[in-house]
This record gives C-alpha cells, structure tokens and sequence, in this order.
C-alpha cells in the first residue's frame, strides 16, 4: 500500500507517463492511467481536463462534455477547458450554452483563437452567420494558419450567399491541409451552389478517398448526382450514408425526393415523412395531444385537423385530398395562411376553415396536408386529379373583366388617335376574340436567409427582362401576375409598357384566382400561382429548372396533378434560353390559332 505522503509523486509519475502515451497516440493506455488516477484522486483537475479531451477526440461527446464541466467545478478559471466544452456543446447541437462556454473562455484570454473558432460555430447554429464571421475572422488573424476556421468561415460565407469567396476559404484550407476531408466536402457544396456539379462531385470523392465514412459527403454526393441527371447513382450514394447513419434525416429527405421525382411513389412517401426531423422542418412541426393520422385508422364520425405546412404552392396542390377525407366520414376541420382562407371557403370537404395562428376547435386526430399522399397511398394513376377543385369568386371575376375590357379599349383609343377606322379595327378584334390574354410570373419567392431555399429559388427563377423574347409576339396582350420583391423588375423594365400591372390590387389568392379566371393563359415559374392556375383549371405553362422539383416528375411535358398544365424543361442545368425559345414559339403558334 502507497504511503499518503507518496501519492503526490505517484500521481506525478503517473499523471506524465499518461500524457506522454496520449501524445504518441495510445489513446487506450493513457485513459487507463488517466482512470487511476481518478481512482485515487477524484478531483484531479487535469486528469478530468485531459480525459475529456481524450473522450472528445474518440467521438465520445457526451463523455467528454461531463468530464470537462467536473474539471471546471475543480477549477473554472481555465480558458482552454471553456473552449473545448464550448466544442463538445456545439457537436451536441447545444449552441447557446456553447456560446455562453466560448464567451467565458475568451474573458479569460480575449486573443485565443480556438475559442473564437468555436464561438463563431455556436453563432452560425444560431442563425447569427455575420457574428459568426466576425469571430472567424478574428480567430484568423490571430491565427493564419487555422485552417479549421477557414473551413469554418467556408460554411457561414456559403449561409451568406457569397459562394465565389466559400470557394476561396475552401482553398485556403486545403492549401495548409490538403487531406482535409470537410473542405473537401464544402468546397463541393460552393461548386454546387455555383452550377459546377461536375467539379463538385470531384470534390465529393476526394473527401471520400480521405474519410470513407463521411455520411455528409455520400448525402452530398447524391445532389451533385442529381444535378447531373444520374438520379440512379444518387440514390446509391443516399443508400451509403444511411448504411453509415440509418437516422441521417438529410440522406432520408433526398432520398425522398430523388424517389419522388421518379415516380416512385410508395417509397417516396415513406421516406418523406423524415421531414420532420430535419433541423429546418423540425421546428415546424405539430405536436397535439391528438394522435396523427396516416390512413392506420378508421375516421367515421371523427373531426379531424388538416394543416398546410410549407409553402403557399403545397397548400393548394394538397388541399385537394379534403374531399377525399371527408368521403371516409370525417368532419374535416382546415387549417391555412391568411392569404389563402377567401379562396379555400370555396374548397369542397370542408366543414370549418380557420387561419393559421386563431384558437382551433375540437378534433380527434390530425394530419398534416403533405402526409395525406401518404395516408391514400397515392400512386401516379390515383392522383385526385379532377379540376377545377378551387373556385373563383364570380362577381370578383365579373369586375376584372370590366376592368380589363374597359382599359384595353382606352388603350385602343389612344393607338388609334384620329384613326377613322379605330372603331371598325376594335370591333373587327371582338368578333375575332381579342388578343389572347397571357399572365406572366417570372420569380418565385425569395428566402435568401436559407441556404439551401435560396439556391432552389435562385435556379427556379428568372429576371423579367428574360422574358422580352415572348412580349413581341403579336396579338398577344401580357399581365404581370408577379407579386413579392421580384415584381419591381417590371417598374425598372424598358418593356414595362408591353405588360399591364394590375398586381397592387391582388391582396390575397382569391384576388389573384379573379384576374386569372379572366386570362387565357398562365406563363409562370414553378411557383404558388402555378399551383393556383392549375387548382382553378385554367392553362398554365410552367417553366422548370433542370434539376425538378420532385412533383413535375421526370422527362415529361405534362402532369399528372393539373391536367390544364404544360411543362418546359432546361435541357440543361440553367439553360432558360431554350426554354424560352420554345415557349415563344408555343405561344406563337398558339397566338395565331386563336386570331
């Protein structure tokens, strides 16, 4: 037995050899004598500091975060400590108290460069990406050579939108550790977010030859995959990551969407309902002491809660399944934005409407709008697909068409000057029918503070001035039907004199369904007025981007969710020219058919 006033040298002597085998890598040997030392001092604060670290480095956070606050109970006043419990909270998606750990380190030493690295994390997670650059960039000038932080300062710049300089922070990385398997990775993410999927790819494999179980990578993989129309090989690369993470949300959610784009539809459903766990989708989601509903359960004499989620297009793609719901006995209580309440009170199935945000009544189960597929085991040949299934106000209709008629005969009027055949020209255009009239939306809406909404939104959309190839076109009189930021294009626009704007009179969807039904044709971005279009059976042509969204299908010009629909695809990723070409000649064949 050791004698007490032996222990401190045999803790000494243990305490050094341990860390000497940690820093030559015998990581099992230098826990053991780390633990014997715990054994016969508890509260020994650097064994519990050099424990934990130990714990962090073998992925055991959790271990490693409990180890490193019993070395803070011991002694708080130690910077390093903060910092690296501020790195385990981050890996344990705790940011608030990783930045409150980070803040109390860089009290203490206000020029550590590692504790700005991981406040900067802590920041990013919290949706705070310019406070998070500000410490990244801190961290380096103190420190060039970090090449974490650049990485780091890679993934928040590409938050930001500024993929050009994502590429470089990569560059920069790799440049001071060039087998550094995450900016390998990022970089694929900034090439991707820049239209290269090819050099992204690359990127994807090299992180994969440096780091084989890297879920991230396979998962990213798969989008490049995507965009290069290899869909097959995308779901290969989504099967990967979920053999290394089967709860991987990420990898279950584009493999949702890769099913669903091909028409794999009793897959795609299930997998859909990982949505919910996505970080971004998670904090959307329902939680009611009423069980959810997925078609496992009888609903006669029930009321069921229908809720929209997502976006204003999936409402009023989805909202058709209430009729459905309804025939199964149910009361069926829905539950909409605002802006779409006037026009779904026209919706049939529909026992009560409530908007988003008001007290709800009494109901027995719920579900929410986009699992409905999933509760009818909705394939491509069971799609409710009858339209019209919304409805115009017909007095709302009556009054643009008023409007419409009266303005183009001022505009008439006004061509023909003291033309004696202006009468005779104007009545000649009546009998014939008039011009056709076409509804333009060029952009859909722009949610730029997400970074993976904002690179969908800025492939779906396009400037108005695209558009100028298709204003030419004779006996055509266009309306803008853009509504959101994107509609001052227009005001700014040497064409604003070809396109009527009657869009500051459109408050809500029942507005804009008025001037529509007045329309004979929609020309619009995959955005909610195509949605609208198709719900209200009117013509619609929707220009889609080449990497689809999952509900166009693929290689296909039709729809079988709006029979009044047509669909012009880029042959290639960002190519509009083509596709406008094609329109316009559409347009103009169907221009001279109606005269």
């Amino acid at each position: 037995m050791n004698k007490p006033g032996n222990l401190p040298q045999q803790l000494d002597r243990l305490f050094r050899h341990a860390v000497a085998l940690q820093q030559n890598g015998a990581w099992v040997e230098a826990e053991e004598l780390y633990r014997e030392i715990l054994e016969l001092k508890p509260k020994h604060a650097d064994a519990l500091r050099l424990l934990g670290e130990l714990a962090l480095q073998t992925g055991r956070v959790q271990e490693g975060m409990e180890l490193l606050k019993k070395a803070l109970a011991v002694n708080a006043k130690q910077p390093a400590v903060h910092s690296n419990l501020a790195y385990a909270l981050n890996a344990l998606q705790r940011p608030d108290e990783a930045l409150a750990s980070a803040d109390r380190a860089l009290a203490m030493q206000p020029k550590f460069a590692d504790a700005l690295n991981n406040r900067g994390n802590a920041q990013a997670a919290l949706n705070r990406p310019l406070d998070a650059l500000a410490s990244f960039e801190r961290a380096l000038a103190l420190a060039p050579e970090f090449a974490a932080a650049w990485n780091n300062r890679a993934c928040v710049l590409r938050d930001l939108g500024r993929y050009a300089d994502t590429l470089d922070s990569c560059d920069q990385a790799l440049a001071l550790q060039p087998n550094y398997p995450d900016a390998w990775s990022n970089r694929g993410n900034a090439l991707g977010d820049l239209n290269e999927p090819l050099e992204a790819e690359r990127c994807y494999r090299r992180a994969l030859e440096l780091a084989p179980g890297f879920v991230d990578a396979w998962n990213n993989l798969g989008l490049a995959q995507v965009d290069l129309d290899r869909r097959e090989e995308a779901l290969s690369s989504y099967e990967r990551a979920l053999a290394l993470h089967p709860e991987s949300a990420e990898a279950h959610w584009n493999q949702a969407l890769c099913l669903l784009q091909m028409g794999r539809f009793e897959a795609g459903w299930r997998e859909y309902e990982w949505r919910w766990e996505r970080n971004r989708i998670r904090a959307g989601k329902r939680e009611f002491a009423q069980p959810l509903w997925r078609g496992d359960f009888s609903l006669d004499g029930k009321t069921i809660l229908l809720h929209a989620e997502q976006g204003l297009g999936d409402t009023l793609q989805f909202c058709r399944y209430a009729p459905l719901v309804a025939k199964l006995g149910a009361k069926v209580v829905l539950e909409v934005p605002r802006a779409l309440m006037r026009l779904l009170s026209t919706l049939d199935g529909v026992d009560q409407l409530i908007e988003a945000g008001q007290p709800l009544p009494s109901f027995d189960c719920h579900c929410p709008l986009l699992s409905l597929p999933l509760a009818f085991g909705t394939n491509e040949t069971s799609i409710p697909a009858q339209t019209p299934y919304l409805f115009a106000d017909a007095e709302a209709v009556a009054e643009w068409g008023e409007r419409i008629e009266c303005d183009a005969s001022e505009e008439a009027s006004e061509d023909a000057g003291e033309d004696a055949n202006a009468e005779a020209t104007a009545n000649a255009k009546s009998r014939a029918g008039g011009p056709l009239k076409v509804g333009l939306v060029w952009a859909g809406e722009n949610r730029a503070h997400i970074a993976e909404l904002r690179k969908i939104d800025a492939r779906r959309s396009l400037a108005f001035e695209c558009f100028a190839p298709l204003l030419d076109v004779p006996n055509v009189r266009f309306f803008s039907v853009q509504k959101g930021a994107a509609s001052t294009q227009l005001a700014d626009s040497t064409f604003r004199e070809r396109v009527a704007d009657y869009t500051d009179l459109l408050h809500d969807f029942a507005d804009t369904a008025a001037l529509v039904a007045n329309l004979d044709l929609v020309i619009s971005v995959d955005t909610s007025t195509a949605h609208l279009a198709g719900a209200l059976d009117r013509p619609v042509w929707i220009l889609n981007r080449f990497d689809t969204c999952w509900r166009w299908l693929l290689e296909r010009s039709d729809t079988p969710w709006y029979p009044s629909a047509r669909l012009f695809r880029q042959p290639a990723l960002g190519d509009w020219d083509s596709v406008l070409g094609d329109v316009r000649e559409a347009l103009s064949a169907l221009s001279v058919r109606d005269v």
